[in-house]
């Protein structure tokens, strides 16, 4: 019976030590323009999570879009992600949202882009992908309005041209 608990205890401590999670502040990124990203060879399947803060107000109608990607330069562009009609991004619930893009190795960058007038404060994004471990970035700010607002932990030898402003 203690080998049961012992291997019990081995295995949660192996599928906790999977998940990643950047913890540091998000800033404003410059970027490229995401909204001429191609999908060119194969394309992979991502599940993101984003909860909303509970400090955020009730919902947003504002236009959310998500960019996300890797060191080697593979990048998912997500626009529009927000549905006002769904009351999407409400404070306190987490969205799922499942997209494809460019598959990609392990994620390291991520950034929203917020227009509108109501504002929004999501608490965290977390990235599934068939290539790398689940990655968990934690916000707890309002997302300025017209800018990329998120993390680059990508190594700048790598060839990832987003730069903190």
């Amino acid at each position: 019976m203690k080998s049961v608990y012992f291997l019990l205890h081995l295995a949660s401590i192996f599928i906790f030590s999977q998940a990643q999670s950047i913890v540091s502040h998000p800033h404003a990124l410059k970027s490229q323009n995401f909204n001429s990203i191609q999908k060119v060879g194969r394309t992979c399947s991502f599940v993101v999570i984003i909860k909303t803060s509970c400090s955020s107000i009730q919902f947003t109608r504002d236009q959310i879009s998500l960019a996300f990607g890797d060191a080697y330069g593979n990048k998912i562009y997500a626009p529009r992600i927000d549905d006002p009609t769904s009351r999407r991004f409400e404070r306190c619930v987490s969205d799922t949202f499942q997209l494809s893009g460019e598959c990609t190795y392990q994620i390291c960058h991520v950034a929203f882009y917020r227009s509108g007038s109501d504002g929004w404060k999501p608490e965290s994004v977390t990235i599934y992908g068939f290539n790398s471990r689940p990655v968990t970035f934690y916000y707890k700010r309002f997302i300025p309005k017209g800018i990329w607002f998120g993390f680059n932990h990508c190594s700048k030898a790598s060839g990832f041209r987003l730069q903190a402003s």
